[in-house]
């Protein structure tokens, strides 16, 4: 019994080490730590500034679901949750609120897909880590209208309401995350819905490997971010039209104050991440740069939409170097 039992820990122990799932990849113990010491700093501005009622004050963005739970996947990538750690008080608080923001009858989570999408995520992720009743028939709804509002759509993918006919790339890479993060909590997703979900955006890729909006044309970062991100999560990375993504990503990723910024930055960190080692390596290095510089003093930082959404995003980007949120591994 006793060397069964010792041969099983030792498969594990080599399945974790080959599939790279170490807390951190870094091997620079002080670069480590400027991460770690950056992180805390930024969720713990979150925790300071949350309202009693679970969301944040800091703009009109900051009560919407789709912050919120951008805000929820902020805590839990550094391994807090509603149970334990020293944030367990606020994603509890922040998880209450988005509960009870749901259509109990559709499932619908918020004014527009947007919303539903980041908000359906984080009830993705933070399913399965505990015990708290009402999660999973809450998760199973929000799942329901998102793969409903896709088979009523001739486009095949996602806008701004349920009932949308029309479709565009952000939007639909919300709904896409959504679909995979659920999918990896024991949802059933049909492989339909993620294949319809590809089709839209390959029909949404130009020459060059970048993504537009609604069409071919227009290609952007954040864009093209989203498009290499749901290609890879798609498990199309032997494909060219992955490959051309990620060139584009390589001619293109920047740290730029677009208008989007830290929207980009979320979406493009994980891209990159799953793409190509080496170019993440150097990526992550400049991205912790960039956002170190800028965190004020209280431990946010300031953008468009908000502190809190532009905080969440920041800190996101930088939440690979952690490995507790499934969506997160390679």
């Amino acid at each position: 019994m006793n060397r069964i039992f010792y041969y099983v820990i030792f498969l594990l122990l080599i399945s974790l080490v080959s599939n790279g799932q170490e807390l951190f990849e870094e091997i620079n113990d002080q670069f480590v730590q400027q991460i770690e010491s950056t992180y805390q700093k930024g969720v713990n501005f979150l925790a300071k500034t949350q309202n009693d009622q679970g969301s944040w004050d800091d703009s009109s963005y900051g009560s919407q679901p789709g912050v919120i739970g951008m805000s929820i996947l902020a805590f839990l990538a550094r391994g807090d949750d509603p149970e334990f750690g020293p944030h367990r008080k606020s994603i509890t608080k922040a998880l209450n609120y988005l509960l009870k923001l749901q259509d109990q009858k559709t499932g619908y989570i918020g004014s527009s897909m947007y919303n539903h999408g980041f908000a359906t995520l984080a009830l993705a992720e933070i399913y399965g880590r505990t015990n708290i009743q009402g999660i999973g028939p809450a998760l199973e709804k929000a799942t329901r209208l998102i793969i409903t509002s896709q088979k009523n759509n001739p486009k095949g993918a996602w806008r701004y309401s349920p009932e949308s006919t029309d479709a565009d790339t952000t939007v639909s890479g919300a709904q896409m995350l959504a679909l995979f993060a659920a999918r990896n909590a024991g949802i059933f997703v049909p492989n339909e819905a993620i294949e319809k979900g590809k089709a839209f955006f390959l029909s949404c890729q130009d020459s060059n490997g970048g993504f537009g909006y609604t069409g071919s044309t227009g290609a952007n970062l954040p864009r093209s971010s989203i498009g290499c991100l749901i290609l890879s999560l798609a498990k199309s990375t032997d494909s060219k039209a992955y490959q051309k993504s990620v060139d584009f990503l390589n001619q293109n990723a920047s740290f730029g104050d677009q208008g989007h910024k830290f929207y980009s930055l979320y979406y493009t960190s994980q891209a990159i991440f799953r793409a190509n080692q080496n170019l993440w390596v150097s990526w992550n290095f400049q991205n912790f740069k960039q956002l170190k510089s800028s965190q004020t003093q209280e431990g946010g930082w300031n953008g468009n939409y908000g502190t809190t959404f532009s905080t969440s995003a920041a800190l996101l980007s930088l939440a690979l170097n952690y490995r507790y949120l499934p969506i997160y591994e390679r």
